[in-house]
């Protein structure tokens, strides 16, 4: 693979404060998730605070197996930009959707998503993993108790 084809997934394709709270919640947990043991503690405290311990956790196990399965089984390593970053790159674009439409129950949609990332025998999997993961995020998003934005400044 040329590493013309490796950047583009890097590549600024907008802004985080165009997406949605699912979407934006998405790409700030995909960041935290691959930016080292510190970032992922403070994500499943953030998932344990907003949801419970019990829910929150049972959260951000499903968030960790959707992250494994559609990175683990990627056709490229999936690109990401810094946590404090304001931009959002194309792979965190892509997931973000993929996230959104399966929170909103648009398996068809999410497939055609994941079909781009990951074997389209593995899709169905991801997407089951996405819709639970991106329910927390919208229940998160309307939970008052929310310490994702405090902790870091995204804008």
């Amino acid at each position: 693979m040329k590493q013309d084809a490796l950047n583009r997934g890097g590549a600024p394709v907008g802004f985080l404060s165009q997406l949605g709270p699912v979407e934006a919640g998405a790409v700030l947990y995909l960041r935290l998730w691959c930016s080292g043991a510190r970032f992922q503690a403070q994500a499943k405290n953030d998932f344990a605070k907003s949801l419970g311990i019990k829910n929150g956790n049972h959260a951000f196990k499903s968030f960790i197996e959707l992250f494994n399965l559609y990175s683990g089984q990627a056709r490229r390593p999936l690109m990401h930009h810094d946590v404090h970053c304001k931009c959002l790159g194309a792979d965190e674009a892509c997931f973000a959707n993929f996230i959104g439409y399966a929170s909103e129950g648009d398996r068809e949609d999410a497939f055609l998503l994941a079909s781009t990332v990951v074997r389209p025998d593995l899709a169905p999997s991801l997407i089951n993993l996405a819709a639970e993961f991106g329910m927390a995020l919208k229940r998160m998003a309307h939970t008052p108790t929310i310490h994702a934005e405090e902790s870091i400044t995204i804008h």
